[in-house]
């Protein structure tokens, strides 16, 4: 008898533990469920062969003596070598076309060593995530992209006498902290297209972000967005929202996100291109048999928290559909989102300024969280999945 084929397009932070709790926990107990009448092969379809911890995107872009690259990327296959072939199959390709109706995925190898192939799926999960403008933040495809901007950032930094960044995010802001603390002689521009800098914290927080850039150096401006760009040799000028213009050695944009779902089907997305989840609690996506989690889903605020837990409810939620009947007094964990202000922001490696489940936090937590490593611990956990050994 064929197996039941679980299909995860994504192989970040949400692919990568969802397919480590269902091959530990919820696969084991589907086939003890059905007395092993049926079989479950989980395949996990990833565009990169690494992953990027894109958390410490600040950081890594600053300078390669920080955060080194070989930290910063994660051979994802050596956290799925000890599973058995039966059970678990890692491709590592970009998904280009989806058919709802014969529930087929079409694949191309992103590294260009083999042609387009169809994965089959009965059940689906959608973690592909959301990708920037830049490849300084994600890793668009190949990794490779992402680390030969890297390095030209590495080498282009030193010699820079104006920086110009874009986005009063926490990306621009964190940047333009790590920088200005490491090339304290750069002119330094943050460009805020609103009014404050960290609009989904409070202004006072915002507010406090801004002085300490001051205090670094930084110039904010607010109310003012980046229309076009032009590169003329090493420099760039920027054609700004106020009709003025800048022409700077560096410009960075940490402006804005889009979901990676362009292969899906317009039905299942919402205006803005994110996955439709029917039920926020659930996660199950916009048919039977689809489920979503992480930056593509609808439901999802941006936020690391909006990832690592869900996965445990989303989990229990495939186990419940996929039982049915034998799925016994179990029933599935609903998942309840961190709604509350809840963002920590480096500003340099000394602290910085956040808040946490409604409380801000003062700097020492900012350092002890985040600051002082940008959790670069995290990342071989993720690969490994040692957040998820236990159910």
């Amino acid at each position: 008898m064929a197996p039941h084929d679980i299909v995860i397009i994504g192989g970040s932070y949400a692919g990568l533990g969802t397919a480590h709790y269902l091959l530990r926990h919820t696969i084991p107990a589907l086939e003890k469920a059905n007395q092993n009448a049926i079989k479950y092969k989980l395949t996990l379809i990833s565009a990169t062969s690494h992953l990027y911890h894109k958390v410490g995107a600040p950081r890594i872009l600053a300078s390669p003596d920080l955060i080194p690259l070989s930290k910063a990327f994660r051979p994802i296959a050596d956290g799925f070598k000890n599973y058995d072939t039966d059970h678990f199959e890692l491709v590592i390709a970009e998904a280009q076309s989806l058919d709802e109706r014969t529930k087929t995925i079409v694949v191309s190898d992103t590294y260009g060593s083999s042609m387009p192939r169809q994965v089959k799926y009965s059940t689906l999960i959608l973690a592909t995530g959301a990708s920037s403008d830049s490849p300084l933040w994600s890793t668009p495809g190949s990794h490779e992209k992402t680390i030969t901007a890297l390095k030209e950032m590495h080498s282009a930094l030193p010699k820079a006498k104006t920086i110009l960044i874009a986005g009063g995010g926490p990306a621009g802001t964190e940047t333009s902290g790590e920088l200005a603390t490491l090339f304290p002689q750069a002119d330094i521009t943050l460009l805020s297209g609103a009014d404050r800098l960290l609009t989904r914290l409070r202004p006072a927080i915002g507010a406090a972000a801004e002085s300490k850039l001051s205090l670094l150096g930084v110039r904010t401006t607010h109310n003012v967005r980046v229309n076009s760009t032009s590169s003329t040799g090493s420099q760039t000028t920027i054609q700004l929202s106020d009709g003025t213009s800048r022409t700077v050695d560096i410009y960075i944009t940490a402006t804005g996100i889009r979901p990676n779902s362009a292969f899906l089907p317009r039905n299942w997305l919402t205006e803005k291109g994110y996955v439709i989840t029917r039920d926020n609690t659930s996660l199950r996506g916009p048919v039977d048999g689809v489920y979503a989690l992480g930056d593509v889903a609808g439901y999802s605020l941006g936020g690391f928290l909006d990832i690592i837990e869900a996965v445990r409810p989303l989990c229990s939620t495939i186990f419940v559909d996929l039982a049915g009947p034998n799925a016994g007094k179990h029933k599935a964990q609903a998942f309840k989102q961190t709604v509350t202000e809840t963002q920590i922001v480096p500003i340099g490696p000394k602290g910085g300024v956040g808040a946490a489940y409604g409380w801000r936090v003062p700097n020492f937590v900012v350092w002890m969280f985040k600051s002082r490593d940008y959790m670069i611990g995290v990342s071989p956990e993720v690969v490994s999945g040692k957040q998820f050994v236990k159910a």
